[in-house]
């Protein structure tokens, strides 16, 4: 997930990591002053004879569907704690300071996608190679690859991906005057984001008073560039953010969007955006797999069977992550076993039934359906057939060791300036390349 994100999963998550990833993300506990919390021990504060630590951002659904309380009871010596940390930008830091100290690491670290590279490339002979653990064809081929070193060592077990949608208040949309089914909507949009955004013009004409289409520019940029075939790297390594067609085209969409009058203009993964969740404030939201949980979670009671689902433009990634072991860590061989468990098929699985974040094992997808409460809150919307088709779909895309930053300066610095401080696009995306010159030391 996560934003990834994630959030992410969040994803960063996926985004959101995702989560974020995981945002790759998404909300296990209250948050603390540096984005941070503790959800606790999974079994009511029951203490085992060894405690472990799971970091995490975001929601990956580990707690909420039940798996953390599922472990302990099969395994009595064994407590679990969650350190959840909101945010994938103030998580990934934490954690390589963490790393190169040899200390402080939590049992099991996750990595959002956004990340992995870096960790790959700069932090493997901090994990553990889970690779000597498991059966590796249970993840899709590109996802471990991800996780995988030049010399075959898998820093880190795949949880899910991000297999994008759209997320909508039908309530909202039927008030300004828009088809409210989901197919139509669909047909509406198809191929291009820069559709998506045209909806969101119609919109604007009847919008319900306070409302807005979209949560955000940044929204419909990491969607686009989630579809794109490169964006910040070349297979080949080189850095080509300034001049992928990729990261153009999603650009120019979100310019449409920040500078036009439809965006709610929020800053995603802050509070302000989960109050606009809560108060629908916003119409819509480009909507990864991981993010359904999220909505569920922050938009409450007072959402349900007012948000539906409609596939995306096109098929696009946000957001999906990784669970690694430190070899740091005080309780190795318990932190591996109980990494194995919860990136198994069967525990994807049923984090997907709980909270539609899309499993990395092929195996689970035969079986998937999400809990009835679930698809009740999103107006019966066929989840797994959406998502599925657009995972199906995705393009391969070949990712750098600062993917994550690069992302960061042109959605949480570029698309803002233009977005909340009314810069020129092109003034935004100076501001993006001096933030991305400095990320990459030129």
């Amino acid at each position: 997930m996560r934003t990834s994100i994630r959030g992410p999963r969040r994803l960063g998550a996926l985004v959101a990591v995702a989560a974020l990833t995981t945002g790759l993300l998404a909300g296990c506990a209250d948050d603390s002053d540096d984005g941070s919390a503790s959800a606790g021990d999974g079994n009511g504060g029951r203490k085992g004879e060894i405690t472990l630590t799971i970091g995490t951002f975001g929601v990956f659904g580990y707690k909420q569907s039940g798996l953390y309380d599922e472990y302990m009871k099969l395994h009595p010596d064994i407590s679990i704690k969650e350190n959840v940390t909101t945010r994938t930008d103030v998580y990934w830091p934490k954690v390589l300071t963490r790393l190169q100290a040899g200390s402080g690491s939590d049992d099991i670290q996750a990595i959002e996608v956004g990340n992995i590279t870096e960790a790959v490339q700069t932090q493997a002979n901090k994990f553990v190679d889970l690779g000597k653990e498991v059966d590796k064809s249970q993840w899709l081929d590109w996802k471990l690859a991800q996780a995988t070193t030049k010399d075959g060592r898998t820093i880190g077990l795949g949880t899910d991906t991000g297999p994008m949608a759209v997320c909508y208040r039908k309530d909202l949309f039927q008030k300004a005057g828009l088809p409210t089914d989901r197919t139509r909507l669909a047909e509406m949009w198809k191929g291009d984001w820069s559709k998506y955004v045209d909806v969101g013009k119609e919109y604007m004409k009847k919008a319900p008073k306070g409302t807005k289409f979209v949560d955000s520019a940044s929204s419909v940029y990491n969607a686009a560039v989630g579809g794109a075939s490169e964006r910040y790297y070349d297979k080949d390594g080189n850095v080509v953010w300034d001049r992928s067609e990729g990261v153009k085209k999603a650009w120019d969409a979100a310019m449409s969007a920040a500078t036009s009058n439809m965006s709610a203009k929020l800053k995603q993964f802050d509070p302000t955006w989960d109050q606009g969740f809560a108060n629908g404030t916003f119409a819509s939201v480009a909507c990864p797999a991981w993010m359904i949980g999220y909505i569920e979670q922050k938009s409450g009671d007072s959402g349900k069977g007012k948000w539906d689902v409609a596939a995306a433009p096109a098929a696009s990634n946000w957001g999906g992550s990784f669970l690694g072991v430190p070899t740091a860590g005080k309780h190795r061989k318990e932190a591996i076993a109980l990494a194995k468990w919860l990136t198994a098929p069967e525990q994807q699985a049923k984090v997907f039934a709980k909270q539609a974040s899309f499993p990395s094992t092929p195996s689970a997808y035969a079986n998937l359906k999400p809990q009835a409460d679930t698809t009740a809150y999103f107006s019966g919307a066929p989840l797994t057939r959406i998502f599925s088709d657009s995972a199906k779909t995705i393009p391969a895309q070949p990712l750098g060791p600062k993917d994550k930053p690069i992302d960061n300066a042109i959605s949480d610095v570029g698309i803002l300036q233009v977005e909340q401080k009314g810069r020129t696009p092109a003034q935004g995306w100076d501001a993006a390349k001096n933030e991305i010159k400095d990320v990459l030391g030129q």
